[in-house]
Parts: C-alpha cells; structure tokens; sequence
C-alpha cells in the first residue's frame, strides 16, 4: 500500500545503501497493489485500516491462521496469483530489472512462482520488515534474504536455505540510525512515544494526568491527537507531528532514555540500532502481536500493559532496577553479536556483482 508502512521506510533504507555502495544504480520504488489497481489502492487501504480499528479480534484470527499457522509449510498463494501475476509480468517487462528487492511478502511470493518457472531472470532479495516470515514470503527460487536476527536465520536454515545466502542485518534502517546513542541525561527521565505514521494506539491514555517523567509524543498524521495533547499545555507533554526528517528523528532519539512503541518492525530497528531501552504495549492484531512475541523471546523488548498498572510506573520501575538493565544490556549484546560485521551497503555491493 501507498500508505508510509514499515514497507516503505525498508525500501526507502535500502535504496539509501544502494546508491551508497553503487554509484552508478538506478533504483525505482514500486509499490504493486497501486500499480496493479490503481485507486482500489486507496480503498484497500481504508478498509485495512478499519477492520483493525472495528474488529480487531477477527483480523488477528485470520492473520494467523493465514499467514503464521504451519509457518514451515509453504504453499502457492493462488487467490493471489490470479490477482497480480499478469501485473507483475508486464512490470518485469517494462524495467526490466536486474535486481528485484522485496520488501512486502506478497511480490516476494509472485517472483518466487515465477522464478521456479524460469520466468524470472532478475536476482531476487527478500528483506523482511517483521521478526518472523509469515507463509506468504517466497522462499524457493529466492536469491537472497537480507534478516532482523539469529531467530528469522535459523528458521531459513530450517527450510533448506543456504547460510552464504542469508544476512542478519537487523531490519535496514536509514544510515543516520547507526550514528551512536549520544543522550545527554539531566536528571529527569525523558521517554518518546510514538504509534507509527498513522499516530495511533491511543497514545495520550498511556500519559497520567500528572507526569512526573518528561513525554514527547510522535502523533505522526493523527492531527486530534496532536491537538489533544497540545492543549494539556503541559511542559512535561510535548507533542510533535509526523517527522519526514531522518536526521530530525534521530535527534529525537538521543533526547530520550526510553521509548514506547509499537511492536513494528521499522521504529523496533532503528532503537535496536542506537541501543536505547524499548518498551512495548498496545500491539495491534496481526503481525505487530507475533513480533512483540518473537522480541519477547529475544529479550530486547520490555513488554508493558496500561490496563495492570501505570506505565509510568512501569518504566521507572525498570530504570531503578539495575539487574533488569544489567540482563537488557546483555540480551542487546547478544543480538548484535549474531549481526553481519560487514556493513548492509557493503552487502548489497556483494549481492550486485553476484
């Protein structure tokens, strides 16, 4: 979709890192439910974003029981098939392109089909945007799978990838994240939090009504939120709207102790990144569930739920714990230590002269 996804932020990363590494590339973002239909885009899109907000339970069901249920199990997508191969044929046809980079599982499991065929003759990257792969992504015929950790690497492995094939990158961020956590501590915790793009998951109810931790609140395109907070007229409560500036957010980043954060893939990267304390709640049905669990399990999220007890509370309990911090540190080591050594362009660079 056309909406500013995790999708695009990743594609976005990786075409920085490309024209980074390969001076001479040319790199063309593509997003194909609108190149396919058009303005249906548009309604798709809508409805999406509807049915999590109206019936959130119904979409978790289906979600896992079509997309993370017998992960292991790959099957052909043919409802899928019918809708966008013949699209995704005459795009091939038209740029032919020598590098397919996918970022979203749907295209990944049409070029999969079609590379199986020998109807496909671009190399073919995966770049996962989830900590897990849902039964969408294509596997077979895939090239290469550019991975957020050592979990996503050992389930590749599990089906039958070749390890020189596969590259644990953590989720590609923007290259202005790997600029080192440079906060500046006054005395006062300061937390960021932030919904996503869309300025959602109820971000204002997460504040008490007298904060005693200083707030900066990404409202992203949710205008009300930002004009809710705005008239708390509180100077503990700064809300801020949708932030393009890559640069600008990580300046964000090293203002603050902690964020709390969706589980979704992108902003969980970039604080991975910079190593800043993540805290995790209101995940919304679907994929955001299964990544705060695969986190979870990780031990580089700490999971909070506004409905036990205060999130504030929450939050000063971990940084008056310094056990807690001591094995959130420890687990953060370890996730790095599985990441690649090389960095993602010098990657990339090896990918095109494949």
């Amino acid at each position: 979709m056309q909406i500013p996804t995790g999708h695009h932020h990743v594609a976005d990363a990786v075409i920085e890192e490309l024209e980074r590494a390969v001076k001479s590339i040319n790199c063309e973002k593509v997003d194909i439910l609108s190149y396919s239909f058009g303005k249906v885009e548009r309604l798709v899109s809508a409805t999406y974003l509807n049915w999590i907000k109206m019936v959130p339970k119904a979409y978790d069901v289906l979600y896992n029981r079509l997309a993370v249920k017998n992960q292991t199990k790959r099957s052909r997508q043919r409802l899928y098939e019918a809708m966008f191969i013949a699209f995704f044929k005459k795009l091939m046809k038209e740029t032919e392109p020598r590098i397919l980079f996918c970022t979203h599982c749907l295209p990944s499991n049409i070029a999969s089909v079609l590379k199986q065929k020998g109807k496909l003759h671009a190399i073919t990257v995966n770049v996962y945007t989830d900590f897990f792969i849902n039964r969408v992504w294509g596997i077979a015929g895939i090239d290469y799978h550019i991975v957020p950790s050592i979990t996503v690497k050992k389930f590749l492995l599990d089906l039958g990838v070749d390890e020189e094939r596969i590259f644990v990158t953590g989720i590609p961020v923007h290259p202005v994240f790997r600029i080192p956590y440079q906060k500046k501590s006054n005395g006062k915790l300061h937390v960021l939090i932030t919904g996503g793009s869309l300025g959602i998951a109820s971000m204002d109810k997460l504040i008490p009504s007298h904060p005693e931790i200083k707030y900066t609140v990404l409202c992203g395109h949710n205008e009300k939120l930002y004009q809710d907070l705005s008239e708390w007229n509180h100077p503990y409560v700064q809300p801020i709207r949708y932030v393009d500036s890559k640069a600008r957010m990580n300046e964000l980043y090293n203002q603050v102790d902690a964020v709390i954060t969706k589980p979704g893939g992108v902003t969980i990267s970039e604080c991975l990144m910079k190593r800043i304390p993540i805290f995790t709640c209101n995940a919304l049905p679907g994929q955001e569930k299964v990544n705060e669990m695969e986190l979870a399990k990780l031990g580089i999220v700490n999971q909070i739920n506004p409905f036990e007890r205060s999130i504030e509370l929450q939050v000063k309990e971990f940084f008056q714990d310094n056990k807690r911090q001591l094995m959130y540190e420890e687990n953060l080591n370890l996730y790095h230590e599985y990441v690649e050594r090389n960095s993602l362009s010098e990657i990339l660079l090896t990918i095109c002269k494949a």
